[in-house]
């Protein structure tokens, strides 16, 4: 499982990476970021669905599978 942040469309509203710290991190300005190649680490798959779920914008994507 990779997720991904469109930066055109994130707000930095920061539920991302408060929901999930392992999958997701902030830059220096507080939007969301992806460290890595988006990987979720095992075992924190169900907060990186939590993460996509609770996003406004719907800025991050998530691909099953790989």
């Amino acid at each position: 499982m990779k997720v991904q942040i469109d930066s055109g469309r994130c707000q930095g509203h920061g539920r991302c990476y408060d929901i999930a710290p392992r999958v997701f991190g902030e830059d220096g300005e507080g939007y969301g970021s992806v460290p890595g190649d988006g990987s979720v680490p095992p075992g924190d798959e169900r907060e990186a669905r939590l993460a996509v779920a609770s996003c406004p914008e719907r800025a991050i994507t998530l691909t099953e599978g790989e």
